[in-house]
């Protein structure tokens, strides 16, 4: 019984079913399109051939005229968008990339408007013939089944009027069925005709892992720039109130260092929120690079940390992404040792050769107490230093000794004459 039940619902599914009237309109919207095609290609068709009616002998121009104006249609960019539109909202779900493959386009647009065409006129016909047998047992006269092709008995006449309706119904339930069949057909073959081809896949799959990389990228940023930042403006505010009774001057110049850091940190947001608009005319702040590392390390020294700078060599001849990322690398070590090592002396040494640079941190190993708390997801700061240096082609090593923790970065580029 619930076999029965089954498949009794799926077989009046299309009498009911919301896609099969969808799709219906579909159909009957191509049909319409194809009209003026069809009225330009008769008029051309009888100019070109001096005849005032259209005659057999003049069907293959008007089909070859009909053609190529359906094909020069397909081929503007903003039909295929269109179909694209129509096919979504009517005939089935289509992926948001589209096919760029114009010959794909033009066969849909010929299979829309053909079928289109065919299901218009069936439905015209069947609707009107069901509408006059429904209404055949209210006549008494013989009643005709149809006008030309339709015709079923003997002369085409319907010798028991209240079997009309019956037929009506008949011929309205396989029109339903047949459009819904046709709209089914078509469906499927939207994904392959409108949807994209390998090719376009390649190209989003693409642009999708750029924008990926951007957001990485970004997020990179974000936490080396904003995160050294809090964590310098954190260790200053608790020194200037630690010592804002007893060394008042040193209490104000850390605040004073304080409204520096946070400037210097809304610039950097700025310009990475500046990534995020490719399209605004607002000026970017550009990023910082190994010309900023003096300040870099002024602002660690403010924090009351004993930081010794070695800078040897020219960093102007430094390449403009090596330079930056080198900066961001140095930016993040510093807040690591910060964060994990607070109050101990650092060593960052910078030895600029042409072609390769070297970049040391150093600092002592903090005692087992007291020590701060862990932050939650710590651990982003040399992952993220090991993403940038393999990104410009560098190597970077950061392991403990026993009294020491070691940060070594290695550069090399070519140099071009």
């Amino acid at each position: 019984m619930r076999h029965l039940t089954t498949t009794l619902t799926r077989a009046l599914h299309p009498l009911v079913s919301a896609r099969t009237h969808q799709r219906w309109a579909y159909l009957v919207i191509g049909g319409a399109l194809l009209t003026p095609y069809l009225m330009a290609s008769l008029v051309l068709s009888t100019l070109i051939t001096r005849t005032n009616t259209p005659t057999p002998a003049t069907l293959p121009l008007t089909l070859l005229i009909g053609t190529a104006l359906i094909t020069a249609t397909a081929l503007l960019p903003a039909t295929r968008t269109g179909q694209l539109h129509l096919a979504r909202a009517l005939l089935t779900p289509l992926p948001h990339t589209p096919t760029t493959s114009r010959w794909r386009t033009t066969l849909w647009l010929h299979l829309h408007l053909i079928v289109g065409m065919a299901a218009s006129l069936a439905t015209m016909t069947l609707l009107t013939e069901a509408a006059l047998l429904a209404a055949a047992p209210l006549n008494p006269a013989p009643h005709p089944i149809s006008q030309g092709p339709l015709t079923l008995y003997g002369q085409g006449h319907l010798t028991h009027p209240a079997w009309g309706p019956l037929l009506a119904l008949a011929w309205v339930l396989a029109l339903i069925y047949a459009l819904a069949l046709t709209g089914h057909l078509l469906a499927r073959a939207a994904p392959h005709l409108l949807g994209p081809t390998p090719t376009d896949r390649l190209h989003a799959a693409h642009a999708h892992a750029h924008r990926l990389a951007e957001r990485n990228r970004l997020a990179r940023e974000l936490h080396d720039s904003l995160g050294h930042a809090l964590s310098v403006v954190t260790l200053q505010a608790a020194t200037a109130a630690r010592l804002l009774d007893t060394n008042p001057d040193f209490a104000r110049q850390a605040l004073t260092h304080i409204a520096d850091t946070a400037r210097t940190a809304t610039a950097d947001l700025d310009h990475a929120l500046g990534l995020l608009r490719e399209n605004t005319t607002t000026p970017r702040t550009p990023p910082p690079d190994l010309g900023d590392l003096t300040h870099l390390t002024q602002a660690t020294h403010h924090t009351g940390t004993d930081l010794t700078c070695h800078i040897s060599g020219d960093t102007t001849p430094v390449p403009a992404l090596l330079s930056r990322e080198t900066y961001r690398i140095a930016q993040e070590a510093l807040t690591n040792a910060l964060r994990h090592a607070p109050h101990q002396p650092l060593t960052l040494t910078l030895d600029t050769t042409p072609g390769a640079l070297t970049l040391t941190i150093t600092n002592p190993l903090p005692p087992t107490t007291p020590r701060l708390p862990r932050r939650r997801n710590s651990g982003h700061g040399l992952q993220g230093m090991r993403e940038r240096a393999h990104l410009i082609g560098g190597t970077l090593t950061a392991a403990p000794t026993t009294t020491h923790f070691h940060l070594t970065l290695h550069l090399n580029w070519k140099q071009h004459p």
